[in-house]
């Protein structure tokens, strides 16, 4: 039996000013997030119009990989679905439903495992076929891809980019960035059996692997993007106080790769592009951001290659001893016990 769409899977953003705290509404619901913070992260959207670019880097990476489709003879449209924001996923699989389609192929846009960065994309289909009711179409997830060849060699140009940017300027620091989580969450991230933190694990390989293809001996891992209470112990050290500590040391630049993320979003822009940036400069230090691998053309490429494997039997590529992970059917998890989300204090 083949597939009938490719539904695209994100977290979605807002597109105009009037969206902005609805949608972080959408993003916090259930968290308790006080709404002095949303309004704190409100004013980084107002920054940019009340326009998040994650919608639109969506829009532009789908279009590339549907050509790409249509090139290698592969009859699937790409339809658009977010948690957070229009379109939102249960619209778009209402949609797909009642035009007939039975078995669709989600690719959701997040490379690694974890509660945030894998779960919760089964949970959005779990609950996007809930809300269609009787007759929801089949749903299959494509599996993780932060190993992949054509993953690491794009960020790993954009790396090289990067680092040549700066010229010959010495004592340059290479940082690799993921999005900060709960210690608790990356504790429980993977199956049990596993021993956890199977997502900063992997954000650890796919930087050693990027690293490797760039030639780059020495380099850092850290966080950025923490929104918690600070009681909460999250991933450290964050980007900005991992600056302070480099020049500290004596570093005169640095380059910084957000390798958790596949395109250049808000969170991106704002945490590295603005404060990050900032700091280095404050400091007297040469900085320059990597680019993610989302805009590359072999990004469309990989996502080409990954639904291949499920409507043409393509052996997958990965360069990690990791397992294959995140393919999964209607929703379930993994395995029993992945990636649980944490459990949330009664009221």
């Amino acid at each position: 039996m083949g597939y009938d769409a490719l539904l695209w899977l994100s977290f979605g953003g807002p597109e105009g000013p009037d969206d902005v705290m609805p949608f972080l509404e959408n993003v916090t619901r259930g968290r308790g997030v006080p709404r002095e913070r949303l309004l704190e992260v409100a004013e980084h959207y107002r920054h940019f119009g009340g326009v998040s670019p994650i919608n639109e880097l969506n829009r532009d990476a789908m279009a590339a990989v549907g050509k790409l489709l249509a090139a290698a003879g592969v009859d699937l449209p790409v339809h658009f679905g977010n948690r957070n924001w229009h379109p939102m996923v249960e619209d778009t699989l209402a949609s797909l439903t009642a035009s007939g389609a039975r078995r669709i192929l989600v690719f959701p846009t997040s490379a690694y495992g974890g509660y945030s960065a894998c779960r919760q994309y089964d949970e959005d289909i779990e609950r996007a076929r809930a809300a269609v009711g009787a007759g929801a179409p089949e749903l299959v997830k494509i599996r993780q891809f932060f190993d992949h060849p054509l993953f690491v060699s794009a960020v790993a140009d954009g790396v090289r980019a990067a680092h040549a940017s700066l010229g010959d300027a010495p004592g340059i620091r290479t940082v690799f960035t993921a999005h900060s989580v709960p210690s608790s969450a990356d504790l429980a991230s993977g199956p049990p059996s596993e021993g956890g933190r199977r997502y900063s694990r992997q954000i650890a390989e796919a930087a050693r692997l990027v690293a490797a293809e760039a030639g780059i001996d020495s380099y850092d891992v850290v966080w950025q993007s923490r929104s918690g209470p600070p009681q909460v112990p999250w991933l450290e050290p964050d980007i900005v106080d991992h600056i302070d500590a480099l020049h500290e040391s004596g570093v005169t630049g640095v380059v910084v790769s957000p390798i958790g993320f596949v395109s250049d979003h808000l969170e991106v822009i704002w945490d590295l592009d603005n404060e990050a940036k900032e700091r280095a400069e404050e400091h007297g230090m040469a900085f320059a951001r990597a680019a993610t691998a989302g805009s590359d053309p072999r990004f469309a490429e990989l996502v080409v290659e990954l639904v291949r494997e499920h409507t043409h039997g393509v052996e997958p590529r990965k360069l990690s001893p990791f397992p294959a992970a995140g393919c999964t059917v209607n929703g379930a998890p993994c395995a029993v016990g992945c990636c649980e989300p944490a459990k949330r204090p009664a009221r």
